[in-house]
This record gives C-alpha cells, sequence and structure tokens, in this order.
C-alpha cells in the first residue's frame, strides 16, 4: 500500500491528496492561460480567477459532503475541516467555482460564458489527475471484485492493483475509470474548441455533458455515493439506464436509500446543457467562439473616446 502522506516535517504532515489536487489545478490553469492569449486575455486575469476559484470550490465541494452527511458531522464538528481525510464532492466544487467566476467575470466586465469555454478544458484537467488523490487515500472505489480480475481482465500494474487491496478486499478502481473519462473528454473539448460551428457557452456545456454522462455510469459501481430515499419509479429509472453496465456490478447502499444524488445530478445537468445549447441557438444568441472578446468595460471606454470632449 502506497503512504498517503508525501512529506512529514514534525507534527506537520503533507498528504499526497492535496499535492495531487493542487498539480491538477496548476495544470488547467496553464491550459486556460494559453487559450486566453490567443483572444488578448492576460495570464493575471486567469491566475486571479484560480486563486479566488480554486478555495470556492473547495468550500462548496465540502459543504456540499457535509450537507448530505450531516447526520455523522453533526456530532464530530471538528471532522468538518478535515479535507484531507477525503470527502469532497465535485459538484459541489463545480457550484462555488461557478459562482466566484460568474462574480469575478462580471466584476472585470467580460461574459462568463467565454471565459467559462476557455476554463473548460482545464476544469476536466483538473477533475482528471484530482482523481489520483483519491486513489492515493484508497476512497471513492467500487464495489468488490477478485485480484484476477484486476491483473488479467484490466491489466492494470501492480501498484493499482496493491492500493485496490483493502482490508483484505479488491475493489473496483473507479478513480481510474473516471480519470481515463475525463483524458478521453478532454481530447473531445480540445478537437471541438477548433470547429467553426462552436458557438459561445457550447465548449463549456459540452464539458458538462462528457463528464455527467460517464460520472453516472461510474457512479453506479461506487460504495460511497450520497443518497438518499427517493420514489421507487425515478430509483428504477435510473437504475434501468445504467443497467447496460450491470456487468461492473451495483455498488452497496445504506439500507432505506434507493436513489445516489451524483446519478440524479448527472442526468438533470447533462439534459439542462442539452436544452441550453437547443435553446441559444433558436434564439441564435451568442457569439461564435472565435470571435475577439472585448470586455464591456473596454465598448465603453471606446463610445466615450468617440465622443466630442468639452471644452
Amino acid at each position: 500500500m502506497l503512504n498517503s502522506i508525501a512529506i512529514s516535517l514534525g507534527p506537520i504532515q503533507i498528504h499526497w491528496y492535496g499535492i495531487i489536487i493542487g498539480f491538477g489545478a496548476l495544470l488547467g490553469l496553464m491550459l486556460a492561460i494559453r487559450e486566453g492569449k490567443r483572444f488578448g486575455i492576460s495570464s493575471d486575469f486567469f491566475m486571479d480567477l484560480l486563486l479566488i476559484g480554486l478555495p470556492s470550490a473547495l468550500i462548496g465541494a465540502r459543504t456540499y459532503y457535509v450537507a448530505f452527511e450531516w447526520n455523522y458531522y453533526r456530532d464530530n464538528l471538528s471532522d468538518i475541516i478535515a479535507i484531507w481525510h477525503g470527502g469532497i464532492a465535485i459538484y459541489g466544487a463545480l457550484i462555488g467555482a461557478i459562482l466566484a467566476a460568474v462574480i469575478y467575470t462580471r466584476r472585470k466586465g467580460y461574459d462568463f460564458w467565454r471565459i467559462a469555454d476557455f476554463c473548460a478544458p482545464g476544469l476536466i484537467t483538473g477533475q482528471m489527475i484530482g482523481r489520483w488523490g483519491n486513489f492515493m487515500n484508497q476512497e471513492a472505489h467500487g464495489g468488490p471484485v477478485t485480484e484476477s480480475f484486476l491483473r488479467n481482465t484490466l491489466h492494470l500494474p501492480n501498484f493499482i492493483v496493491n492500493q485496490m487491496y483493502i482490508d483484505g478486499q479488491y475493489y473496483h478502481p473507479t478513480f481510474l475509470y473516471e480519470s481515463i473519462w475525463s483524458l478521453t473528454g478532454l481530447l473531445v473539448l480540445l478537437w471541438i474548441r477548433r470547429r467553426s460551428f462552436l458557438r459561445s457557452g457550447e465548449l463549456f456545456m459540452s464539458y458538462f455533458i462528457w463528464y455527467s454522462l460517464g460520472r453516472f455510469y461510474v457512479e453506479g459501481v461506487r460504495t460511497d455515493s450520497l443518497a438518499f430515499a427517493g420514489p421507487q419509479w425515478l430509483a428504477s429509472f435510473l437504475k434501468a439506464i445504467w443497467s447496460p453496465m450491470s456487468s461492473f456490478g451495483w455498488g452497496a447502499m445504506e439500507a432505506g436509500k434507493n436513489i445516489r444524488i451524483s446519478q440524479l445530478l448527472a442526468v438533470a445537468i447533462l439534459l439542462a446543457a442539452v436544452a441550453f445549447i437547443i435553446i441559444r441557438r433558436k434564439q441564435k444568441s451568442g457569439v461564435p467562439y472565435s470571435s475577439p472578446v472585448r470586455t464591456k468595460l473596454s465598448n465603453v471606454s471606446a463610445i466615450q473616446g468617440q465622443l466630442p470632449q468639452e471644452s
């Protein structure tokens, strides 16, 4: 088993979990900066956006998780801030980051959808790398499997197989499934963003469509899903959609809970993203992705510069 602690300096311990997430965020930032330069946007803008968005994402991710696991945390308040033990939710992170980005881009005078498009490849890159933090913590795994399945069916290297051996049982490496899906999604987004048909906001929505589709099916394998007791028709509907993946095993949930929150959100977000694209297309709103980016503040200044000056 790999050690989840990278560096120990007396009482201070630096976990691989944080290092990996930080590296993912840094690489995502580099992608956003590179794309922004094509449109004349300063790298400082994206660096400031990361400084605002990253803590907002962490707060949102932890708040989301704690809210759905409040029965535990209300009696263990000191554990609320212990994110190094895991327990953050990607959808909560997205909510926190998007809220911060909306506020920041508006204050800077940029159209949020244009900036979100530039950041989309960086977001999926951060998720692709960040899942390896779950690997180091031996968390967010799937249901039980045999060693033969990992070695002979998936042909995984020893370091992954050994890390998936937890408390006497091997488990599905769902972190790897999602990481590979995100890598494929990154390549898709990098290809789409150079297509002439793309309009503002659609690359960001494509990211949501791709990620939500993969997350829906991966979530059905996991054993640690946040879940709640809902109507049986909805649970049956979600399970029917997921049924083509039944060979991977349906992860266990607490008794009385039959709907996985992440699966339900994945379906809702995917449908909302598709609807967003269709409605905007019909309304002919949004500019081509390749259009020059001008801030509202710059447009105002340009107009003022054309007005006659008082003597």
